[in-house]
């Protein structure tokens, strides 16, 4: 089996919302559904997949706001982020006034998910990471096979993510990246959730928050 994705840029913020599946069931997920959901099914009907569950990273709005309006429309089960994040879905409603989003509904994953979790997408297996500090209940998704990291808000080309935010911690978003994320490999390429995919090994070299001499 092999994992394929597309990233589908979505909200006002470009978040990479990205529809993953295995190409030998077309069993597929929607990770981090954060809005623009009609954009999304277009392009669940164009790759004529069948999507089963959506996959959560962290529950921040550009990332999660239009979960609960897909898992109804689509009958799909929800699984992630991690518990920690209980308190950022619960205050969707208020960060989508904030923010100027659509009215994002408050809901209830049908799984939260733990370090050294396994999710499965048709027969393909991806890994769970818990990797807080951009918030405390983020989680990274790991194919091992097709090298590829979904790591939401934690790790960007040439940067990281935001720690300013109600229990973000600077030090603590360092170490995951340093103790979970690079040690997969340098080869392992990821998509972040904004901006250009790249690889570990090019951020460990270049990143200036976790690269060169602090690599």
């Amino acid at each position: 089996m092999m994992m394929k994705y597309r990233i589908i840029p979505v909200t006002p913020f470009q978040q990479n919302c990205t529809l993953i599946w295995c190409d030998e069931t077309r069993k597929a997920a929607v990770v981090d559904p954060g809005g623009d959901l009609e954009r999304i099914k277009a392009v669940i009907a164009e790759e004529g997949v069948t999507v089963e569950k959506i996959l959560l990273t962290h529950a921040h709005i550009d990332h999660a706001g239009g979960t609960a309006a897909l898992a109804e429309d689509l009958n799909l089960t929800i699984e992630g982020p991690q518990q920690e994040d209980n308190f950022w879905i619960q205050g969707l409603p208020q960060q989508s006034q904030m923010f100027g989003f659509p009215k994002a509904e408050i809901f209830t994953p049908d799984r939260w998910l733990e370090d050294g979790d396994r999710v499965t997408v048709g027969k393909v297996e991806l890994q769970v990471i818990h990797c807080p500090g951009h918030t405390p209940g983020h989680v990274v998704f790991y194919q091992p096979e097709a090298a590829i990291a979904l790591v939401g808000d934690v790790l960007f080309h040439g940067s990281i993510g935001r720690t300013d935010f109600p229990k973000g911690d600077h030090a603590t978003l360092i170490r995951s990246i340093r103790e979970k994320l690079f040690p997969l490999g340098d080869d392992i390429r990821f998509i972040p959730g904004h901006g250009p995919m790249s690889t570990f090994g090019q951020e460990r070299a270049s990143n200036p928050f976790v690269g060169g001499q602090w690599g």
